[in-house]
């Protein structure tokens, strides 16, 4: 099965060893490449907002190193709780006070992706809300003492220890809360 436009070739700008499996499980041939890009935005942007800009800034670092036929793919993910983006966990601490600020609540999941070629780009997004049960201290500072979660918005993965044991629910895809909107990656990358 054809995944890709003919004569195309998938970049995927991400670290992410989440992300890479997202796009190995759905089907797609693609070489990893990586660049520091700042993180800074505007404090007045929202969470779609934010992580579309994120996902465009990440991608914009490529446009002048792409060869033809070249599609870069960026995301970026924002954890977006009444009106406060919870970013990455800078240590313990912060990790504790982001999955405090989450538990007993609902909060977004948002999800921006960038796909950008010489002559185009393409930015969406895609929302999920996630609902946490109350969480204790004490299972707070397990999860964080045995995974450590300071690579993801909001101080958590969902494929974790913690998305079996305190998600009660979620609207939406999973895989966006993983940090990829799998379901429109393929009709986007068609419009190549």
């Amino acid at each position: 099965m054809q995944f890709l436009p003919p004569n195309k070739k998938l970049i995927l700008a991400s670290k992410s060893p989440r992300r890479q499996q997202l796009l190995r499980d759905l089907g797609f041939d693609f070489e990893v490449r990586t660049m520091e890009v700042n993180e800074n935005h505007d404090a007045s942007l929202n969470g779609v907002e934010i992580a579309e800009h994120l996902a465009e800034k990440k991608a914009l670092a490529f446009k002048d190193n792409l060869a033809e036929g070249e599609i870069v793919l960026t995301s970026d993910t924002v954890v977006w709780c009444n009106g406060e983006s919870l970013a990455k966990a800078e240590n313990d601490g912060h990790a504790r006070e982001m999955l405090q600020k989450l538990s007993g609540t609902s909060h977004e999941v948002i999800t921006g992706v960038c796909l950008l070629s010489k002559e185009k780009s393409i930015v969406f997004s895609d929302i999920t809300k996630v609902y946490f049960r109350e969480i204790t201290i004490e299972e707070i500072d397990y999860y964080i003492k045995h995974y450590r979660p300071f690579d993801k918005a909001g101080a958590y993965g969902i494929q974790e220890w913690i998305g079996m044991w305190a998600i009660e629910k979620i609207e939406g895809s999973y895989f966006t809360v993983m940090g990829l909107p799998t379901h429109l990656i393929q009709p986007n990358l068609m419009k190549f």
